[in-house]
């Protein structure tokens, strides 16, 4: 079993940046795929970025390709999102999850383990 715990959400005006943190619990953090999603009121869950278990792969939505940065610290059982240059459109509840099989996947159901999620909002 897994437990992981987001925070550093905020609220933003448009341009400046975040850094969202994920701390997981459980001494086989660094065999999980690690990944970020979000949500917005009446839209399905949304892939943001993953991260594989080396942090050799990586995948970046297209939506958020060079602004934000998906890095991990398997020593802290942490994993951080850097965000920069935030938009409006970035407004949303961010969710950290893990993934006990290996591949970089987008899809939601193929994620083990979810966090409880931090409200980013970005203002105009």
């Amino acid at each position: 079993q897994v437990q992981l715990v987001e925070s550093g959400g905020g609220v933003v005006q448009a341009g400046g940046s975040l850094r969202l943190s994920c701390v997981a619990s459980g001494r086989t953090f660094s065999s999980y795929v690690m990944g970020w999603f979000r949500q917005t009121p009446g839209k399905e869950r949304e892939f943001v970025a993953a991260i594989s278990w080396s942090a050799e792969y990586i995948l970046y939505a297209e939506s958020v390709k060079g602004r934000f940065t998906i890095s991990r610290d398997n020593a802290r059982n942490t994993v951080h999102l850097q965000m920069n240059s935030l938009k409006p459109e970035d407004t949303a509840i961010y969710y950290c999850a893990a993934r006990q099989n290996y591949g970089l996947e987008q899809r939601p159901s193929t994620y083990d383990y979810w966090g409880q999620g931090t409200q980013v909002t970005v203002s105009s």
